[in-house]
């Protein structure tokens, strides 16, 4: 499915988002994606005003309520710090790079906002690519409303 006439769409989906928000001296977790239906996911945090440290990471989990949770090895970011306004980070993660021989299919992106006066404007996107089988938007969101193409 990756000609140069396959829509992105049909390769990548819209599967987990932090939604934008403001947000101080926090941990916020995205939608937990179900890796067995891909092979890669990427994970878009984007960063607006910030007065404090950012950091985020990759978790996996055995199911989609984040049981068993843990970090993956190699998948976090150099912190960002009060210098970093309106910039984005983007993390890389193959399917084969996670402890799927004890189970663990689901990811969610981690995002820890330091205590600062006013914290940090952040949302995130989580596309998950080369799907298994069929076209990627079957399995977005509910809350993605249009595709056009």
């Amino acid at each position: 499915m990756g000609t140069v006439s396959s829509l992105p769409t049909e390769r990548s989906g819209l599967t987990g988002v932090i939604n934008s928000q403001l947000a101080n001296n926090t941990a916020l977790t995205s939608t937990w994606v179900d890796m067995a239906n891909y092979r890669r996911l990427r994970a878009i945090l984007g960063i607006g005003a910030i007065d404090t440290t950012i950091d985020a990471k990759l978790q996996e989990a055995t199911d989609n309520a984040g049981t068993g949770a843990k970090d993956i090895a190699g998948k976090a970011i150099t912190q960002l710090g009060a210098t970093d306004d309106n910039k984005q980070v983007e993390l890389n993660l193959r399917s084969d790079e996670m402890d799927t021989n004890n189970d663990f299919q689901f990811v969610a992106l981690v995002v820890t906002i330091g205590n600062g006066a006013t914290g940090a404007n952040v949302a995130a996107f989580l596309e998950s690519w080369d799907v298994r089988y069929n076209s990627a938007s079957q399995f977005d969101l509910a809350t993605v409303a249009e595709i056009v193409n």
